[in-house]
């Protein structure tokens, strides 16, 4: 099977960055024909990443209808943390099964990272560390198919956290992922899934309880800022600015 084109991986990932770190509020609307323009592609293929991204929860594309930013209702956001708290439970699980000393040094590493977000004030990152953090424990259980879901749900309760969480939502998560390390270091599955259910409901109450909304920023601006930094990674070719087809 032929990989997508530099082009479209770019394209999806920048949306789906900027989107999880909220430089794109929940709402935005993404007109095909800017977005092909920054990316410099048809809008065929706009059209596919477009669908890619609502695939992961994360856009509303309707025929005939400017895609936007998908914006999750209250309901719709219990029952995000109601899936999401079962299913870490058994990743937690899994995860202890399949324990390795190298699996805590990993886990730690992205810890770190998160808390000198956090010390610099960075939110947007902090917020997509705390995600990432979830998502290495998923690829730890060595579940393709749990991983797939977790990945689906964390970026789900990032747009969750850009609708209803309150300023410096994330406060607080750099402990309790300390803590789940250490319970899953002690090899007892009940307390690491009891701890793991306290940060879970610590996280909901966070990401459930604000009212505060930021100005949105040009949709222009944040493609040309997130694709630019995934491009610079070396991971495709350079863009060039092309009209929309």
């Amino acid at each position: 099977m032929s990989r997508p084109s530099p082009r479209i991986e770019i394209a999806h990932e920048a949306l789906k960055q900027a989107i999880i770190e909220q430089a794109l509020k929940p709402g935005t609307k993404l007109p095909e024909d800017e977005i092909g323009a920054h990316f410099a592609m048809s809008r065929t293929l706009v059209r596919a990443v477009l669908a890619k991204l609502q695939g992961e929860g994360l856009v509303d594309a309707r025929p005939k209808r400017t895609a936007l930013v998908a914006q999750p209702t209250l309901s719709e956001a219990r029952d995000v943390f109601e899936v999401r708290r079962a299913l870490e439970a058994e990743v937690v699980r899994l995860v202890i099964k399949r324990w390795k000393p190298a699996f805590g040094a990993e886990l730690e590493g992205l810890v770190r990272d998160e808390d000198a977000a956090r010390e610099r004030h960075d939110e947007p990152v902090s917020i997509r560390l705390a995600g990432e953090f979830h998502l290495r424990l998923a690829r730890l259980s060595g579940n393709e198919l749990l991983e797939k879901y977790m990945s689906e749900l964390v970026t789900r309760c990032s747009l969750i956290l850009a609708v209803f969480g309150r300023p410096h939502s994330s406060d607080g998560a750099v402990d309790e992922h300390s803590e789940i390390i250490a319970a899953l270091r002690t090899a007892d599955a009940d307390k690491a899934v009891a701890i793991m259910n306290e940060h879970m409901g610590a996280v909901e109450r966070r990401a459930l309880l604000g009212d505060h909304q930021e100005a949105a920023p040009a949709l222009g601006d944040v493609l040309s800022l997130y694709a630019g930094a995934i491009a610079a990674k070396g991971t495709a070719t350079p863009l060039k600015k092309a009209r929309a087809k």
